[in-house]
């Protein structure tokens, strides 16, 4: 066999596309054009995220409404307020409970208390002129009992210028004592003795 190989052929020159017409004639310092396939890509990529940004801004827009449709649903509970409640209540009003008290046995069958004190003698002490008065009690009542009798002290014109007190112990029914009401201060000659009031006590 030959070892001589035939020359390669020589490369084709590759067709220029024309420029359109009514065009300016490419700058030589001009960058070359893309690629068709690099043009149409980024063509795709600039709609892609143009549209999702539209989706998104829709769905942004769409939670707003809801939330807004969904706060005007909801009823705020009403304000706490600090007045006082003036209504009447429906209750029935409070009746308080009767108190109750012993009753006070009445005493034996007997005059008045009045009826069983007797003013025996009514004068004025002749050194210092406070008055007294002597007292006799007669308990005429069905059971023994204790006096407290009151006198009162009072000058011509009936005002009063003095009182005195007498008390005594247990007296036994149809039993008399004598005591003496003690009047204070001094007072003028002529004042009489009366009898204010008696409190029997049934023992």
């Amino acid at each position: 066999m030959s070892d001589y190989f035939p020359p390669p052929p020589p490369e084709q020159p590759q067709p220029e596309h024309p420029a359109p017409v009514g065009a300016s004639p490419p700058s030589p310092w001009a960058a070359p054009a893309a690629p068709p396939g690099k043009q149409r890509t980024g063509l795709i990529v600039t709609l892609a995220v143009g549209g999702g940004l539209v989706v998104a801004g829709a769905m942004v827009a769409l939670v707003h409404a809801l939330l807004d449709s969904v706060s005007d649903s909801i009823a705020l509970p009403p304000e706490r307020s600090d007045a006082p409640y003036s209504e009447p209540y429906d209750e029935e009003p409070y009746a308080e409970e009767p108190s109750y008290e012993e009753p006070v046995e009445p005493d034996a069958a007997g005059p008045p208390a009045e009826k069983d004190v007797t003013v025996t003698k009514c004068t004025r002490d002749s050194l210092i002129g406070w008055p007294h008065a002597d007292l006799r009690i007669v308990n005429r009542s069905g059971s023994p009992a204790a006096y407290i009798v009151s006198i009162t002290f009072v000058d011509a014109d009936g005002t009063v210028v003095s009182d005195g007190v007498a008390t005594t112990e247990e007296v036994a029914p149809g039993a008399s004592v004598e005591v003496r009401a003690q009047g204070s201060g001094e007072v003028a000659a002529g004042t009489e003795c009366r009898i204010a009031e008696v409190d029997r006590h049934a023992l």
